[in-house]
């Protein structure tokens, strides 16, 4: 009798942050699960599509969908592009 193999979705490894996107502070310091909304807001708003691929597997979407509809740092035409993708 043959196993499956039953996966969990595990967390991708956080990435390396380039400075550009983190011009403010160092990026060696940004920690994803506590600064998840800071890290959320730049990617949306400045990421590249690694980045965004890597923020879509992170970080569950319930919390994108809030900072999307929260935040009031994104620019408007990032808020209004997140709100549709994210849109149930």
């Amino acid at each position: 009798m043959k196993r499956s193999k039953i996966r969990t979705k595990a967390r991708p490894k956080v990435m390396k942050f380039r400075p550009s996107l983190f011009w403010d502070v160092d990026p060696k310091t940004i920690d994803p699960k506590r600064h998840s909304v800071y890290v959320i807001e730049r990617i949306m708003d400045f990421g590249m599509d690694e980045e965004v691929r890597w923020m879509w597997r992170y970080y569950s979407h319930t919390l994108l969908r809030r900072v999307a509809e929260t935040s009031r740092s994104l620019h408007p035409k990032s808020k209004n592009f997140w709100r549709l993708v994210l849109k149930k």
